[in-house]
């Protein structure tokens, strides 16, 4: 709020280039959203997006302002990603109601049945938490149980029940004859929650009905000053918000702090009452319950409360193998009550510091301790949270929770059990939840957990993934509960209920429910977990981050003029930042701060925070320091590039110098961005290298990592290496020719299959819906004019209006299949040389210095490629005989020679072969191997090779490297004996 209203621009938007915004804040304030609409932006994400729901009703589409807010952001981005864990609302119309924000053409009009197709695999990503596993195979979620706690209420608090539903059901009545229907809204939203604290505890319910008499009364005072006449109508609803049914689905998925600030305001004051007559007759009733719950108080009688002391205490899952005990998860709706039960726990309990709460009420940073205080010390074993708790927040910690209050929308049930279920949960996790059996909505709970039980046995903890999605006879949840108070003593409504209950989780209803939701679901097998793990386990081995980054940012920043200490292993403090880095904003973040100085900087998140040193900054992609410190390298040295430089390859023995090229290369197709251009669609990095004969080969993966520069002897031998006549010739041109020839169509016909197989299923789904739509309105248009020729016109719709909707899809369809045509078009642009570089063997450098004469050099090299030769061999063979699955990618120059996969895991080791002949004392390690070592330490394995004649001894090294080598050293000399006392044989 504080950056849209001092905006130096008028527009915050327009300033920021990454930004993050609360949905209901862009959805329910118009101004905002203007703004946004000025806006393009390269990537929207979305997160619950569920919530930007709309849905038919009767023969009408209900829009709500989070549908519209996704309209709107669909409009202004280049890229849409919609992130939610229920996309699937168990009716299908809905469902692709939310696929039109995606593309409104392919889900144009009402999905009819038997005529619109329904497949969405290009379009979503779906995996279910019972079908994803671990690398190992093992199922990455533990089972989730769930029991039902019933309690008994004594005699007191049965008549407390009664006395105060029948005030619910009475005012509900009254609230019937409101003439607005937000004001009926409000009323019926303020003695919902009335009644859900009633069955929460009687704390809350004393609580409740006290501040609504106090405040009622001084609304009574209030009217009485101005008004004499007892029947002249009241005005209560001045101040208060009119709630409707949208925004009754907007404060159930509001966040904690909002839901509860919005009951205060409402239960507080809300009355169906009229006239100062009516008002003081509730009043005097409510004094009277008032009084009743205090009763109830005073009683020290507590059945749910004991319910839940019985489970604390007996439970034999409360406890682990030791008798200590577990840490335990308590949701309660109410803060009144939250208090309550984290005073009678930690009196039960005997110590204050054993509990814990979170509730809307606080700040982010006292929940963020307070989820500390839980996870981290094990002083702390039980946790009372209201619904703050329910999302965002990681407490897998524990895996056992309670629902001392039963919420009355199924998703938040879902989304407290996912707290504990979650990623990295190793246990199973046990919930249980609390009923009074005998009160109207606890009967509706009895019945919904008895029968989720029992589907459970039948499909797994499955169906935990789609309660939030059941409805029950085309209604939510809380409208069944609203039904059982208020007329929940007949026994007809008492039996429809059930029956209505039993038929939303009715086995088969799950099951289908259960495939709706497979929509898309990406199936995770084995062999594609497997396939993933090799990817990652690459991946990883090439990061750049920590060793890559630090290397480059320690030296940058040094020769930027700043100074730093290594003052901890691998960590270290910046006493002085250069003014030139201070001074100079990010370009990727105009609000970035850089500090003048920072008391610790690291490269590795688990160093950022050690016992009885300071925490330190990650510096990684995205910190303004780095950031900052790259642009300035870029500004000061982008041009060398071009120049060119002179590097000397230490692992060539040969005498033949090579040129390597750096080139991009971009494809565009034939639609026109917003600044007049046509649009990029991919753009690589490739390598490429021409030697003396005029052989010219790609390069590979960053072959520059082991190459190192000229020193200042070498440097002056360089004329000798340059007057080659072939260096004379147009290089470049023959380096883009090469490039347009090989490289340019492999890229282009990458990007060609990718790209045409998604236009050519956006166009089929596109041509089909919206033919179909056409062909629709069409019929509608001829059956309207035959009626109205007829003398019996239709009052909702004529035929003008039908051919009109008619001929606007048609025009839609020729645009859209026009757009995906121009997306169809690729080509490339010619290839630019960005810069090139002179590679020099390192054995034309030994020869041209006078240390080895022309015929000793050739036989080195020969011996030199033998032992090589013999030592893969050798590998290759000792992996095969460990029963591993070794693959020589040595020519691929990527740190390592050989990777041998593990069968039936995916998981790979990466070996770095060295052969020696005996005797040898050393043995040289490239700077590009040590950190790729350094970024797989349990994986990587340096293995040495003895050779004598064609006999071989062969020593595996596991970690054999601990830090980074110098930012100048492209290879490290290690002695060879050292590192063999360090290693076994392979057996």
């Amino acid at each position: 709020n504080d950056r849209l209203e001092v905006s130096a621009s008028g527009n915050a938007f327009t300033e920021m280039p990454l930004c993050i915004a609360r949905l209901d804040k862009l959805s329910r304030d118009e101004y905002t959203q203007e703004k946004l609409r000025q806006t393009e932006w390269d990537l929207i994400v979305v997160d619950e997006a569920h919530k930007m729901s709309a849905t038919f009703f009767g023969g009408e589409v209900r829009y709500t302002k989070r549908y519209q807010l996704g309209e709107v952001l669909g409009k202004i981005t280049r890229h849409l990603l919609l992130l939610t864990a229920t996309p699937h609302s168990g009716k299908e119309e809905d469902f692709q109601l939310f696929l039109r924000l995606l593309d409104a053409d392919r889900f144009e009009g009402r999905f009819r049945d038997g005529v619109h197709k329904v497949d969405v695999s290009d379009l979503m990503r779906h995996l279910v938490k019972e079908q994803l596993y671990t690398f190992e195979g093992t199922p990455l979620f533990p089972e989730r149980l769930a029991y039902t706690v019933n309690y008994h209420l004594s005699g007191l608090e049965e008549t407390l029940y009664e006395e105060v539903t029948d005030y619910v059901r009475q005012e509900f009545n009254r609230a019937e004859a409101l003439e607005s229907s937000g004001s009926k809204g409000t009323v019926g939203f303020a003695l919902t929650t009335l009644q859900r604290r009633l069955a929460s505890s009687p704390e809350a319910i004393y609580q409740s009905l006290k501040r609504r008499r106090e405040r009622l009364e001084r609304r009574l005072h209030e009217a009485r000053q101005v008004r004499y006449d007892v029947d002249t109508p009241l005005e209560l609803f001045q101040g208060l918000p009119l709630i409707t049914d949208e925004d009754l689905d907007d404060l159930e998925d509001a966040p904690d702090a909002e839901l509860e600030q919005t009951e205060e305001r409402v239960v507080d004051q809300a009355s169906a009452a009229r006239t100062i007559a009516e008002l003081e007759v509730e009043i005097a009733l409510l004094a009277r319950l008032e009084e009743l719950a205090h009763q109830v108080r005073r009683s020290g009688t507590d059945r749910k409360w004991e319910g839940l002391a019985s489970l604390l205490q007996n439970n034999a899952e409360m406890f682990d193998a030791e008798g200590h005990r577990r840490k335990l998860v308590i949701f309660t709706e109410h803060r009144d009550t939250l208090n309550y039960l984290a005073e009678r726990i930690r009196t039960m309990l005997g110590r204050a510091e054993a509990v814990v709460t979170i509730h809307g009420g606080m700040g982010r940073e006292e929940r963020a301790r307070a989820q500390e205080s839980f996870t981290q010390d094990k002083q702390v074993q039980v946790l009372v949270a209201t619904d703050a708790a329910g999302e965002g927040i990681n407490l897998q910690r524990a895996h056992l929770m309670v629902n001392y209050d039963l919420p009355w929308n199924p998703n938040r049930l879902e989304q407290r059990f996912g707290r504990i279920h979650r990623i990295g949960q190793t246990e199973v996790c046990h919930l249980w939840n609390l009923v009074a059996s005998q009160t109207r909505e606890g009967e509706v709970f009895h019945t919904l957990l008895k029968k989720l039980e029992e589907e459970r046995e039948a499909l797994g903890g499955q169906v935990f993934d789609v309660l939030g999605k059941v409805l029950f006879d085309n209604r939510p949840l809380r409208d069944l509960i609203v039904e059982a108070i208020r007329y929940g003593d007949r026994a007809d409504v008492r039996a429809k209920l059930t029956h209505v209950v039993d038929q939303a989780l009715d086995r088969q209803h799950l099951q289908t429910l259960l495939e709706e939701r497979a929509v898309a679901r990406e199936v995770m097998d084995v062999v594609r977990v497997r396939q993933i793990r090799k990817e990652m386990e690459r991946a990883a081995a090439h990061r750049l981050q920590p060793h890559f980054i630090a290397a480059f940012f320690l030296e940058a920043f040094k020769r930027l003029g700043g100074i730093y200490f290594e003052r901890e292993p691998h960590r270290y403090e910046i006493k002085n930042v250069p003014a030139a880095i201070r001074n100079r904003s990010s370009r990727r973040d105009s609000r970035a701060t850089i500090l003048r100085q920072y008391e610790r900087i690291v490269f590795e998140k688990e160093r950022i925070t050690i016992p009885s040193k300071p925490q330190a900054a990650l510096i990684c992609p995205g910190h303004p320091l780095l950031d900052v410190t790259l642009d300035l390298v870029l500004e000061q040295c982008r041009d060398l590039l071009t120049q060119g430089a002179v590097l000397v390859d230490p692992t060539d023995s040969g005498e033949e110098v090579r040129v390597l090229f750096y080139l991009e290369h971009t494809i565009q197709d034939a639609s026109i961005d917003t600044t007049g251009k046509r649009r990029e669609v991919s753009r690589q990095l490739q390598f490429i290298e021409r030697d003396a004969p005029g052989n010219i080969h790609a390069a590979g993966y960053a072959p520059f990592l082991d190459y190192r520069p000229l020193t200042e002897k070498e440097y002056a031998l360089i004329p000798v290496v340059r007057s080659a006549p072939w260096l004379t010739g147009d290089l470049e041109e023959q380096a883009r020719s090469y490039a347009i020839t090989q490289l340019v169509p492999r890229h282009l016909a990458e990007i060609r299959q990718r790209r045409e197989e998604q236009i050519d299923k956006t166009t089929a789904a596109v041509n089909d819906r919206l033919t179909k739509e056409i062909s629709y309105w069409d019929n509608r248009a001829a059956i309207l004019k035959a009626q109205e020729t007829a003398g019996r016109p239709n009052a909702r719709l004529n035929s003008q209006i039908a051919r009109q909707r008619a001929e606007e899809l048609l025009g839609r369809l020729e645009r859209r299949l026009s757009e995906l045509e121009q997306e169809r078009k690729l080509s490339p642009l010619p290839p630019v040389v960005v810069g090139g570089v002179l590679v020099v063997p390192q054995g034309l450098l030994d020869r041209l210095a006078g240390q080895h004469e022309p015929s000793d050099k050739e036989q080195f090299a020969q011996e030199t490629a033998r032992v090589e030769r013999i030592a893969m061999e050798a590998v290759m063979q000792a992996e095969r005989q460990l029963g591993y699955l070794p693959r020589d990618v040595s020519a691929e120059k990527c740190g390592y020679d050989i990777e041998s996969a593990i069968p039936g895991t995916g998981k790979l080791r990466f070996i770095e072969v060295k052969g020696r002949v005996k005797d040898s004392a050393t043995v040289m390690v490239t700077k590009n191997e040590v950190l790729t070592a350094l970024n797989k330490p349990d994986d990587f394995i340096l293995a040495v090779v003895m050779v004598e004649g064609d006999a071989t001894t062969t020593h595996y090294i596991t970690k054999p490297f601990h830090r980074e080598p110098d930012f100048d050293a492209t290879s490290v000399m290690y002695d060879l004996v050292r590192l063999m006392n360090r290693g076994v044989i392979p057996v």
